[in-house]
């Protein structure tokens, strides 16, 4: 059997109806198409309506963060320095022991 193509109004209006909080389930009772059609209707919107990522701010946001950490690694590398000094054993100094 040939799938049936729904109008895109018709489609619409069933998304939204379903957004509203009709479950699919009743929608599939009321009307033609089945409730996994209509829930994958309602995912394809959702997708469709979501903010597009913009990159710009992205590739800001990860070049502050990249900087940081670049800032946070040259801290550690001083602190393991110093910290390696501070435990090197005293040139010219004897244990009494």
């Amino acid at each position: 059997m040939p799938r049936k193509i729904y109008p895109p109004e018709y489609r619409q209006q069933l998304v939204d109806l379903a957004l509203t909080g009709e479950s699919p389930e009743k929608l599939a009772k009321r009307f033609e198409p089945s409730a996994k059609t209509i829930r994958d209707w309602v995912k394809a919107a959702k997708i469709a309506s979501a903010p597009a990522l913009d990159k710009d701010a992205e590739i800001r946001r990860l070049q502050q963060e990249n900087e940081i950490l670049r800032e946070e690694r040259e801290i550690l590398k001083k602190a393991a320095a110093w910290f390696a000094m501070e435990s090197a054993p005293i040139k010219g100094k004897r244990s009494r022991s």
